[in-house]
């Protein structure tokens, strides 16, 4: 059983940068990948990004590249997204999820990660 626990949404303006952090717990943080979903009011849950357990391999929604950075830090059981130039289409809840491989995370259609955080919300003004 994996908890996951993200923090550091906030409201920001528009061209600004937040960095969002999802704490794991457990042992075996470095064997599972990791990824970050957001949920706009009214829209489906998309995909973000992901992260392999040794940080090796990083994939990206083409809506979010070159703005949004994922990271892990395995010695702390913490993956982050760092977000910039902030636009208010960014305005969603943030949530982390892990899984045992990044294919489960996003297949490229569609997630079954094992384990979910409880979101964390994002409000970007214009």
């Amino acid at each position: 059983q994996v908890q996951l626990i993200e923090s550091g949404g906030g409201l920001v303006q528009a061209g600004g940068s937040l960095k969002l952090s999802c704490a794991a717990s457990g042992r075996t943080f470095s064997s599972y990948a990791m990824g970050w979903f957001r949920q706009a009011p009214g829209k489906e849950r998309e995909f973000v990004a992901a992260i392999s357990g040794s940080s090796i391999s990083t994939y990206y929604a083409d809506s979010v590249k070159g703005r949004f950075t994922i990271s892990r830090d395995n010695a702390k059981n913490t993956v982050y997204l760092q977000i910039n130039s902030l636009k208010p289409e960014d305005t969603a809840v943030y949530y982390c999820a892990a899984d045992a491989n990044v294919a489960g995370i996003w297949s490229g259609t569609s997630s079954r990660a094992m384990y979910w955080g409880q979101g964390t919300q994002v409000t970007v003004s214009s």
